[in-house]
């Protein structure tokens, strides 16, 4: 699928591009995708809009097959990449679950914008990303995913949300794309 249109009122959001997570094995290389977001920001910037940065501090209470992390994190772990920022202007966002509005004021400030559309970026695609897309359709915004700035742990999740999820959830597109539509 492809990107037809930004709406005039759309927020950039890019999810957990932190020290603690770029620093991971991925699927495509973190370091491409932080250039790729960098590009999205930059130019949402450049035209006035609204650049959300999330970053992850915790998890979710409850019980999981999945394994903790073992250790203490580093202390710089949620520290936002510094090719992203924050700039001034920015919106940062700090969550304790995987998508970035569940338990965060996020929505509000989009509203309050009058933010109807966002697009996403980040890490882990299956995770953060598809978390945030998927409660953001559900509140209502256009949403729009740079395939190219968004990746994962694990080849197989990343493909399924980028080809089976994504699709249902909005429009997808390239950086390069995206950065056409706005103009």
């Amino acid at each position: 699928m492809t990107a037809t249109t930004l709406d005039p009122k759309t927020a950039l959001v890019v999810v957990d591009l932190q020290k603690g997570i770029v620093g991971r094995p991925t699927v495509h290389p973190a370091a491409d995708i932080v250039a790729n977001s960098a590009t999205l920001a930059d130019a949402f910037r450049a035209k006035g809009l609204p650049v959300v940065l999330v970053r992850v501090t915790g998890g979710a209470p409850g019980r999981t097959d999945g394994s903790a992390p073992a250790g203490r994190p580093a202390a710089d772990w949620a520290d936002l990449v510094p090719e992203l920022g924050p700039r001034e202007g920015d919106i940062v966002v700090t969550k304790e679950q995987w998508g970035a509005f569940y338990g965060t004021d996020l929505d509000l400030r989009l509203r309050r914008r009058g933010i109807t559309q966002i697009v996403v970026t980040g890490i882990a695609t299956s995770i953060g990303v598809e978390s945030t897309a998927r409660s953001a359709h559900e509140h209502g915004y256009h949403v729009t995913i740079a395939t190219d700035a968004v990746t994962d742990m694990d080849a197989d999740t990343h493909r399924n949300s980028v080809e089976k999820i994504f699709p249902r959830l909005g429009e997808t597109d390239t950086t390069a794309a995206i950065v056409k539509l706005l103009g």
